[in-house]
């Protein structure tokens, strides 16, 4: 039962790392130091106040970025590196007791599921700029800190269903990726075509 509570939360945490880094942190960072959960391995690093401290300040900063227009889009940008790395850090973490064997390959594996998720975020939001205004942007924002919320929940009662969920979303998530890349592809291609004038001339 240890060993899925742990699957659970290195899979949850790296799931809402691509989506929400500084909330993920927090959380967990909360949960671990009030004893809601064990963190595995070395993870019970960030159960300290001062980097609970930092991930709230950067989370509250997010917060109101992640609801600008534009302002998300060049934030999820530059979060591009640095999500998926922290997905990476925190499986790393949360398996040192398995050792390097094994560090490497989950730090491997969950950097790539928290990239995943922050694609899936970065390309949904830029296409919500599309028609840029600050209501959906806000809807969308609010809409993906519940999910974050909902999976450290899931992660804390029921880990074996943290896992699965996390699954879901990340088939969704290659789903919408693929339906994004055509719908972007079709774009360029008219864009591309001369136009009849041209011909004509």
């Amino acid at each position: 039962m240890e060993i899925l509570n742990s699957l659970g939360i290195v899979l949850g945490s790296s799931w809402s790392s691509g989506v929400n880094l500084y909330m993920t942190v927090a959380g967990l960072g909360i949960l671990g130091r009030t004893g809601a959960i064990s963190l595995p391995g070395n993870m019970d690093v960030i159960s300290h106040p001062l980097i609970i401290g930092v991930a709230v300040l950067m989370y509250v900063v997010e917060f109101f970025a992640d609801k600008i227009p534009y302002v998300d889009s060049a934030w999820d940008s530059v979060h591009t590196a640095i999500r998926p790395l922290g997905g990476a850090v925190l499986a790393y973490m949360a398996a040192s007791d398995i050792g390097p064997v094994l560090q490497i390959p989950a730090a491997l594996l969950s950097g790539g599921v928290a990239l995943e998720s922050h694609l899936t975020k970065a390309t949904a939001r830029a296409a919500i700029n599309t028609s840029p205004e600050p209501v959906t942007n806000s809807v969308a924002s609010v809409t993906e800190d519940g999910l974050v919320a909902g999976v450290l929940w899931l992660i804390v009662k029921h880990p074996i269903i943290a896992v699965l969920v996390v699954v879901l979303f990340i088939i969704f998530s290659v789903w919408f990726l693929k339906k994004m890349y055509r719908f972007i592809k079709r774009i360029f291609s008219r864009r591309k075509e001369p136009s009849k004038d041209t011909v004509k001339s």
